[in-house]
């Protein structure tokens, strides 16, 4: 690394905006981004749930270069950290990581630079703060901010629960509580209440930014067996080109990438069996652009700063809907089309019901596991190193997982400590307090069976998910996550196959749009000597354009300068990628892969755009996308506006009195988060006021919004 570029006494730009221009190269932020920098600016912690490809790194790598001092970031792969300190020095942004890969000297030296002022961000692995060496060493270093990236990885109703997430609580009061924010595309109420319980975040800024991804096609295709599975990923790479493809077990990433490659495809691997350097070279050719597909576990992709990939396709059936669209969210972070294409056989949810047993070990495990412990350490309490498979075979358990689960159980319980033992490949085991017995252990049993009904459920949803053939994928998610208000995204295979309506020529209102569209799709087109017209832009960053985004992307490619910018902002995005689809279809608009997939107006299109009404199409449903789109420009600043946890928590028990009052349905299905978020950000007055918040509509309002109201009127009446 070269010190020379890390200076420690550079000159702070302290106007975020200004910062972001200069260090990042974007003009404008993108939705959900402000609010979040603007908070931690504030000296406020902070919670930010934003949708995978949403922008999360910026906001945190931009207020570590504003504020004094360094922003420690806590990650949860060395895949991950890598990547983004690679793009933060390309940057000229002094960052490092701090992980397993370093020998001790190196990271003295990096803890000895960071006290100095050298770097003004650090990645670290959560399980450097199993060291109290390590964090007397942070102690010595002025941090600015404690960022927690990935952080449902704390919670065990997460789908990626990782325990060394567990010791951020430890470690965050050692270090004597600094400035914190987390950050997570995981948005379901357990995980976020446990973030915010575990990370002690005092009156934090909530943000919730929405998760539709328009220009994502999902798709599930029911297959027979395996065959037919490697005939749809050779279709879709010949298509796509660029992909992830994901398996449940490295196994099975063995397996696909050895059969894809046999017929003739060029691929990598990655998976958490593999060597670090063999992983690293995996990854590194990938971003590289050296190979454009990888068949791996989820261990990659967090992160992974690659916004080309044109698919996502799942082999194996995820563990949940939370897992399926965070992986499938890695398409398409161009803002380009992409394709999420799970191929589904029933017999696969076997395997995740094996992962469910693994990571769910029942009491009786629980007390086997500890008696059998306490044996092994003795009355001098050695710490025993013997391998978990071997210890599995000594209480005659099968599943391997459940022992390891239990023994992460115990410690998390205070019953078990786990250490690292000079010259032994596995961690040490020992007792807290050899006096307590297994009859002594108090489990909670209640807690234990509902996580696993948790864990069960999820799976379930999931595969209710692959059966549904009714319903738009995205709008099934969407609600899902509490967005109930949502509209079918017509793009997916349930819409594309309800859409194969006949064509009808256009209204008057429907020929002036069309004609807006192709105005917007030629501006963004160059001329070649034949007077052809040559594309130079994807269809994701033309309809960004056409509706007048911020994005930070089409500043850049200054989009926002043409006449066309926001001509169809009323008619929402969804509604104008619908549009652009079937105008596809009709020839008036084409996409030229050159290498990549750009949008260009065709000689048939040209013609309509100067006034030929003569072409049908299949049209969106224009009124209730764009009625979509006004709801959400008519919302205010939240940014703005206080966030009072006591009166959020008093919604929610307002929530919770009226499922049960319904029969015990779920508390979502009355109002999500984010609605009760907007009711105590807003704190109206009047159903009239209400009604403008996104989530809460008329029949909503009639049976449930009255009682909202009224806690709200009681809690103002109270301030006063």
């Amino acid at each position: 690394m070269n010190k020379a570029n890390l200076v420690a006494d550079r000159q702070l730009i302290r106007d975020p905006l200004d910062a972001l221009e200069h260090h990042f190269g974007f003009r404008e932020f993108l939705s959900g981004q402000e609010a979040v920098v603007s908070s931690l600016l504030s000296g406020k912690d902070c919670l930010a749930v934003m949708p995978t490809g949403g922008g999360k790194s910026l906001c945190y790598q931009l207020p570590a270069m504003v504020m004094e001092g360094v922003t420690i970031v806590v990650s949860p792969l060395i895949a991950l950290m890598k990547d983004q300190v690679d793009g933060l020095q390309r940057k000229g942004i002094p960052a490092t990581m701090i992980n397993s890969t370093l020998s001790g000297a190196e990271q003295s030296d990096r803890l000895r630079d960071l006290a100095e002022g050298r770097f003004k961000l650090v990645y670290v692995a959560p399980e450097r703060f199993r060291s109290s060496q390590f964090i007397e060493a942070l102690k010595r270093v002025p941090i600015a901010l404690f960022a927690v990236d990935e952080a449902h990885c704390l919670s065990q109703w997460g789908h990626d629960f990782r325990p060394d997430y567990l010791r951020l609580s430890e470690a965050v009061a050692a270090l004597d509580y600094p400035q914190t924010a987390a950050f997570t595309a995981t948005a379901t109420p357990e995980v976020r209440k446990d973030i915010l319980e575990v990370l002690k975040l005092r009156d934090p800024l909530v943000s919730i930014s929405g998760f539709e991804r328009p220009n994502l096609s999902l798709r599930i295709r029911h297959c027979d067996g395996h065959r037919e599975k490697y005939d749809a990923l050779s279709d879709l790479i010949e298509s796509q080109r660029t992909g992830i493809i994901y398996c449940s077990t490295r196994k099975r990433v063995e397996e696909v990438s050895t059969t894809l490659s046999s017929r003739g495809i060029k691929l990598v691997a990655y998976h958490g069996g593999m060597e670090d350097q063999d992983r690293e070279w995996a990854q590194n050719v990938f971003l590289d652009r050296s190979y454009d597909v990888v068949v791996a576990t989820n261990a990659f992709g967090m992160g992974i700063d690659r916004s080309d990939v044109r698919f996502v396709a799942h082999f194996d059936v995820p563990g949940s809907i939370e897992a399926y669209y965070q992986e499938a969210g890695r398409a398409g972070r161009d803002g380009e089309p992409a394709t999420c294409e799970l191929l589904f056989n029933y017999a696969d949810t076997r395997t995740q019901e094996f992962f469910i047993d693994g990571n769910n070990p029942g009491p009786d495990i629980l007390l086997d596991t500890y008696a059998l412990l306490r044996k092994q350490c003795g009355s001098s309490n050695d710490p025993v190193t013997i391998p978990i498979r071997e210890l599995a075979d000594m209480l005659n358990v099968k599943n391997t997982m459940q022992v390891s689960s239990a023994v992460l159980y115990l410690t998390r319980a205070g019953y078990l400590e786990r250490f690292d033992v000079a010259g032994e490949r596995a961690r040490g085991t020992r007792l807290r307090d050899p006096a307590i017995k297994d009859t002594d252990l108090a489990l909670d049993h209640e807690a234990i069976e509902e996580k696993e009904r948790r864990d069960r459920s999820k799976l379930d949803a999931m595969v209710k998910f692959c059966y549904d053939h009714t319903t738009c994928r995205q709008q099934w998610i969407l609600e899902y996550f509490g967005e109930s208000d949502s509209t079918p995204c017509g793009s997916c295979d349930t819409c594309s196959d309800q859409s194969s309506q006949a064509g009808r020529e256009p209204d008057d209102d429907e020929f002036e749009i069309t004609r807006k569209a192709l105005a917007g799709v030629a501006r963004t087109c160059g001329r070649n000597g034949s007077g052809d017209w040559e594309p130079r832009f994807g269809k994701g960053k033309i309809v960004q354009m056409l509706v007048g985004s911020r994005s930070q992307e089409l500043s850049a490619g200054r989009l926002d300068e043409l006449s066309t910018y926001g001509i169809l902002k009323d008619e929402g995005s969804s509604y104008v990628f619908a549009l652009l689809s079937e105008m596809e279809k009709a020839g008036l608009v084409a996409i030229r892969k050159t290498p990549y997939p750009l949008l260009t107006i065709t000689r048939r299109g040209a013609d309509v755009m100067r006034g030929d009404r003569h072409f049908t199409l299949g049209w969106p449903d224009r009124g209730k996308l764009a009625a979509k789109a006004k709801k959400d420009s008519d919302l205010p600043d939240l940014s703005t506006l206080e966030f009072d946890d006591r009166l959020f928590e008093r919604l929610k028990e307002v929530r919770s009195r009226l499922a049960q009052e319904a029969g015990g349905i779920p508390s979502y299905v009355i109002f999500s988060n984010q609605v009760l978020e907007f009711l105590t950000r807003l704190r109206p007055n009047s159903a009239e006021q209400a009604l403008k918040i996104r989530g809460i509509g008329k029949s909503k309002a009639e049976r449930y919004l009255p009682a909202f109201l009224e806690e709200i009127e009681n809690f103002s009446e109270e301030e006063d």
